[in-house]
């Protein structure tokens, strides 16, 4: 800032950061984010300076990491808005992410099963769900296989306890479930008077009027008819870890983890748990991939997803998933070459960004050196690589 090469608030915001750090480690840290401040988002450039105050002080940042630690834990909000109630779950990582896993596993499963609600609802009736984990299991193989199984008569009289695995996560421990007589807001038997039917009462406490209410009755004679089946593990999830062949060697040193930042390497442990998990091997990004269709395949999209973390429009902020719109540099040709389909042929853009792309007269394309040459539709330049979007000064006539 003192040299006038950074914006002044985001200089500031790097130096607030550094204000528990040794005069030597926040030199660190300045020479690692020094030539980026202007260059990225402030979320991108927020999550870089965490990573530089890691290395410049891993002790600090592990007695961090360990005060953070003790503040774990789950609270259920005291009011209560016409039968919705809310909870706030502070926890570590590894265990959110496999929980969110767990809620989006079941959302699909709902789907499948005939669910019409959008998936924000069914995500939130997924958490009921999860009460009785062997429930919540029946119901994603139900989701996997199509099929509603029938309990057998033993099961359906007997009550009994139950071993099964956790539904979302790379699990084989066992978590005892005591299963009694019960009655669920999910455990509803669809009325055959059709003259009830815009009046029907939906599972998870909600109501549904119209057309709506025939498949929602379905939907809730399907989830009581699973309840009590257990079955197999049907999903597992999968965590993106970026660290070098240092950190890798000893031990120490940090890691980014995709949808959770950067870490600690001592935290990978807790990242995975104590549960079972197999390493995939490492995707070699020098790889170039291409198909000759224009549909894309999995593979692909997982290595640019690795490639570039955060989507390639100027000052793009949304980070790169699997499920991010990927868009031919330059339109494809279904009479065209083979091989049209590639790495060097797509770029992730978010749905916006995307559609300014398309409809909004943006041209871009890509150097022999993999940046990438934006020009807007007044003519301004900008070029995005690995460091950022940077802008380039227009010649003076």
């Amino acid at each position: 800032m003192l040299n006038g090469e950074a914006t002044p608030w985001k200089a500031c915001k790097v130096a607030t950061a550094c204000l528990d750090l040794s005069e030597e480690a926040a030199a660190i840290v300045d020479e690692q984010v020094a030539g980026l401040v202007d260059t990225v988002t402030p979320v991108r450039l927020g999550k870089i300076v965490t990573a530089a105050r890691y290395r410049a002080d891993q002790d600090a940042a592990r007695s961090a990491a360990e005060r953070k630690a003790r503040e774990r834990g789950v609270y259920v909000g005291r009011a209560d808005d016409h039968g919705t109630k809310s909870v706030w779950i502070l926890a570590a990582t590894g265990d959110v992410l496999r929980f969110d896993a767990t809620i989006d596993a079941l959302a699909e499963a709902l789907k499948t099963l005939g669910d019409p609600d959008p998936v924000r609802l069914r995500r939130a009736r997924a958490l009921g769900i999860l009460a009785d984990p062997a429930h919540a299991q029946a119901i994603l193989t139900a989701g996997r296989t199509g099929t509603l199984p029938t309990p057998t008569p033993t099961e359906a009289a007997q009550p009994s306890a139950t071993a099964v695995a956790p539904p979302a996560d790379a699990t084989t421990s066992e978590v005892a479930c005591s299963q009694g007589e019960r009655v669920e807001p999910w455990d509803v038997t669809p009325s055959t008077d059709a003259d009830h039917a815009p009046d029907a009462t939906s599972g998870a406490g909600q109501i549904v009027t119209g057309v709506e209410a025939p498949t929602r009755q379905m939907v809730n004679a399907d989830l009581a008819q699973l309840d009590g089946i257990t079955g197999s593990r049907t999903s597992r999830t999968t965590i993106y870890v970026h660290l070098t062949d240092h950190t890798l060697a000893t031990g120490h040193g940090v890691a980014r983890v995709e949808g959770a930042g950067p870490l600690l390497a001592a935290q990978l442990t807790e990242l995975i748990g104590h549960r079972p998990y197999s390493i995939r091997p490492v995707i070699d990004l020098n790889d170039t991939i291409s198909v000759d269709a224009y549909e894309i395949p999995r593979r692909l999209r997982e290595q640019l997803k690795l490639i570039h973390p955060i989507e390639q429009f100027p000052y793009g902020t949304a980070e790169t998933t699997l499920a991010t719109d990927l868009d031919h540099i330059q339109p494809y040709d279904p009479h065209g070459p083979p091989g049209q389909t590639g790495t060097t042929k797509l770029i992730p853009l978010r749905r916006y960004s995307h559609r300014v792309k398309t409809h909004g007269h943006w041209n871009v394309n890509r150097t022999t050196d993999g940046t990438l040459t934006w020009t807007s539709p007044h003519g301004f330049t900008f070029h995005v690589d690995h460091t950022g979007t940077h802008r380039t000064k227009p010649q003076r006539e």
